[in-house]
């Protein structure tokens, strides 16, 4: 799902950046706007289809939430850390999985997390 230039479901393209190895961020630290929020514990770098999977631990009660690859701003490949362009509170509200891992090979679950996460990056 491509809302304006932001396109939710591929990695963005930045100088200098290795993003076919996205998938060797598992065990990465997640950072939001406003402070972590867990740690990488899946990925896919499928074109059009890729995305993360963030063990969120105690502050949304240890559960797994799914987040777009073009929520990512930035990887830290020192400090093994992602940013992300969400708060907390927006990745807590973001639709949840329906299994723990998520349904994200579900294409009606990723039209769902595209329209909240294309909603809410493109409105600021």
């Amino acid at each position: 799902m491509t809302i304006g230039n932001w396109d939710a479901w591929n990695f963005r393209s930045e100088p200098n950046e290795a993003w076919p190895l996205m998938a060797k961020l598992v065990g990465f630290r997640v950072h939001a706007t406003d402070g972590e929020i867990g740690k990488i514990t899946d990925a896919s770098t499928e074109e059009n289809a890729s995305w993360i999977v963030v063990d969120t631990g105690p502050w949304i009660f240890g559960h797994q939430v799914v987040l777009p690859a073009g929520t990512i701003k930035r990887v830290d490949w020192e400090h093994e850390s992602v940013g992300v362009d969400l708060s907390k509170q927006e990745v807590a509200d973001a639709p949840p999985p329906e299994t723990e891992f998520g349904s994200v090979q579900d294409e009606e679950y990723r039209g769902q997390l595209g329209t909240y996460y294309g909603t809410v990056v493109t409105s600021r």
